[in-house]
């Protein structure tokens, strides 16, 4: 079975499916949009790559009402989800079934964000993507990835499992959903340790790059290009000198 075969199967239950898989879910995902560097008002261009039915989109449209939206995925029954979802918007969304290892472009988004997809790439692949991105994004502009982590030992790495494992049973998620799960993770995940994928984004071009949020194999890496800390827009500007 293909990767897109595999997460076509899925679509009826992908959604939510994740909230129970995710450990720290909601703060995931409110952190990877609370550190988009523009304000919420500006018609920012976004791209999402591996967008599945376009979760994470969700999350940055609900915050970013003017965006506009390019989803990107190889699995056409999960943008087919993600057409449904956006319908009352469809004017400002754009979807591409399209393998995102080969796409090339100039300078056109402000954002690229991606969750738990770019770790079935293999590691020369991530480090290509990587570069692509950093072209693709205008002068300003922002990555952000959720995405997993390879423990450094092995001692790291069996414990993550256990605990995600004891997490999806706790949550009350169908074992028929969650063997399947075992089964994509063990035949398509080739996660990267954390150091090398801050790694790969600062060969790319980015600075600075962080991860911003991590919980156990769980982690938001923001990678930024040209943006300064007088073009900041969070809200609460804090004195780091002060902490």
């Amino acid at each position: 079975m293909t990767i897109e075969q595999a997460f076509n199967n899925s679509t009826p239950t992908y959604d939510d499916w994740m909230k129970h898989a995710l450990p720290g879910y909601s703060d995931l995902f409110n952190t990877a949009v609370q550190v988009i560097p523009f304000p919420a008002d500006q018609a920012i261009r976004v791209l999402d790559l591996g967008a599945g039915t376009g979760s994470f989109s969700q999350h940055v449209l609900n915050a970013y009402p003017r965006a506009e939206f390019v989803l990107m995925d190889v699995a056409d029954r999960m943008l087919d989800a993600a057409r449904q979802r956006f319908e009352k918007a469809a004017s400002r969304f754009q979807f591409r079934v399209l393998d995102y290892r080969d796409f090339r472009g100039a300078a056109e988004f402000d954002l690229v964000i991606s969750s738990l997809s770019i770790h079935h790439l293999t590691d020369e692949e991530k480090s290509h993507l990587f570069h692509s991105i950093y072209k693709i994004l205008n002068p300003v502009g922002a990555f952000i990835n959720i995405d997993q982590i390879r423990g450094e030992t092995e001692t790291l790495r069996r414990m993550y499992w256990n605990l995600w494992l004891n997490h999806v049973r706790s949550s009350g998620a169908a074992e028929e959903q969650i063997q399947a799960s075992i089964k994509r993770r063990k035949e398509f995940d080739k996660d990267a340790l954390l150091t090398d994928q801050i790694t790969w984004l600062k060969q790319a071009g980015f600075s600075p790059v962080d991860i911003v949020y991590k919980n156990t194999f769980l982690g938001v890496f923001l990678a930024l290009k040209g943006v300064s800390f007088q073009s900041l827009v969070y809200s609460v500007d804090l004195n780091p000198g002060a902490l």
